[in-house]
């Protein structure tokens, strides 16, 4: 009963995520790569795929599979098109998590991490665990063997919704969106050991306030091993945000192991900025910081692509590089991060907007004089056999082509794995 109104309660919050605004023109070509299908009927794919150096693509679904927990999947090409092979089925037996919706990371041997937002042994969300950080390592026969690095147990943070990032000694790095010493999150570090054993430290607990709360997306590291990310809500409260706006944070490591955080931006003291970032951060070439505000910006409260770019007295000022829905041609609620490619185009997905109401993929391009010009790669739709309301961000492959998932639509209106050319 538990687990069915979670489920329910889940499937309301991505509806309502899912509202579209207004409509847009396209261009660029999508095609489906795979409509995923469960005979209970929800699958619910929200976190991106990346691929091997095979072109083979890995990803996680938050619902199905053989307990209805949700799976990590593989989608290999033939010749007769892209077939599914699951390997992993998430279970509710008290060690394995469930509910993923972090994307995957490999590391140099082949094995896949991730996360779950519940599951372990921890005793958190009326009892559905505090979810866990996992291995999968290929047994050489076609499956997969799961080892579970670490079960959140609340006082060390819990509900991870986002992926990890290794460091270059081997170290995870990850947050999370509730728990931790004051309840609102925390930025983690996992170190392995010689035995097998990995041992988690938290690094940053967050209050809620100025510092911020509820780190939704990945955390990024930059050469010298900082960390940045951004988080949902904080930043002080003001009548727009009861918890704040969100911040965009930065955690310093000192020479003693002490890591001091800094906040970089505050979303909530701006006039017209964005709102509730949802994603994650990228950098470009010199160092400025890219990401989006899931709502805010122009008069239609759509949400913004903002840059970040450091200066020499340590502050970092914005710039708002778009304000989505402004005419009638755009998407609307980018909910994930970006990406660049080698020009310097960025990337991403909108859950809402388009010519259906029901999301786009968009690029920006910079058109000198610190301007961006957007274009609509594609307006998703809920006829035929289109996916929509892509939740993830996108992964750009050695072609130049565009691959992302969406939580509903395809084939079976299970969700779907698309590809896009620019």
């Amino acid at each position: 009963m538990r687990i069915q109104t979670l489920r329910k309660f889940l499937s309301v919050l991505t509806s309502l995520f899912a509202i579209g605004l207004l409509a847009a023109t396209t261009r660029g070509q999508e095609i489906v790569v795979y409509s995923f299908s469960d005979p209970n009927g929800d699958v619910l794919p929200q976190a991106g795929v990346i691929s091997d150096a095979s072109g083979n693509l890995y990803g996680t679904t938050f619902y199905g599979g053989t307990y209805g927990m949700g799976t990590v999947y593989e989608l290999s090409w033939a010749s007769s098109g892209w077939t599914e092979t699951i390997l992993h089925n998430f279970n509710v037996d008290g060690v394995d998590g469930f509910f993923p919706t972090g994307s995957l990371l490999f590391d140099s041997a082949g094995n896949l991490y991730g996360t779950t937002q519940f599951g372990g042994s921890g005793n958190c969300s009326v009892g559905f665990g505090c979810g866990t950080i996992f291995k999968l390592s290929p047994a050489g026969n076609g499956s997969w063997h799961e080892t579970i690095l670490h079960q959140f147990k609340g006082n060390d943070g819990w509900q991870v919704h986002a992926g990890l990032v290794f460091d270059s000694n081997g170290n995870l790095y990850g947050a999370t969106v509730n728990g931790g010493k004051f309840g609102w999150g925390t930025v983690f570090e996992l170190s392995p050991s010689k035995n097998g054993n990995w041992t988690l430290k938290n690094l940053h607990s967050f209050s809620g306030g100025m510092d911020g709360g509820v780190p939704y997306g990945n955390v990024l590291l930059d050469s010298a091993g900082n960390i940045y990310g951004l988080t949902y809500e904080g930043g002080g409260v003001t009548s727009a945000c009861r918890y704040g706006c969100g911040t965009a944070f930065e955690l310093v490591r000192g020479q003693s192991g002490h890591w001091t955080g800094k906040v970089l931006h505050n979303f909530t003291t701006s006039t017209g900025d964005g709102q509730f970032p949802f994603g994650s951060l990228v950098f470009d070439k010199q160092g400025n910081l890219y990401g989006t505000a899931s709502s805010g910006g122009g008069s239609s409260n759509s949400g913004i692509v903002f840059e970040l770019s450091p200066s020499s007295g340590g502050e970092w000022a914005e710039s708002i590089l778009h304000n989505f829905n402004d005419s009638a041609t755009d998407g609307a609620g980018p909910n994930a991060g970006l990406i660049f490619d080698s020009a310097g185009n960025l990337y991403s997905t909108t859950i809402g907007g388009g010519s259906d109401g029901q999301g786009t993929v968009f690029e920006l391009t910079p058109a000198g004089g610190g301007t961006w010009t957007e274009t609509i790669l594609h307006s998703f739709s809920n006829q035929g056999v289109d996916g929509y309301n892509p939740n993830g961000g996108l992964m750009l492959d050695k072609s130049g082509n565009l691959f992302g998932v969406t939580a509903s639509g395809g084939q079976n209106q299970d969700g779907a794995v698309f590809e896009v050319t620019p």
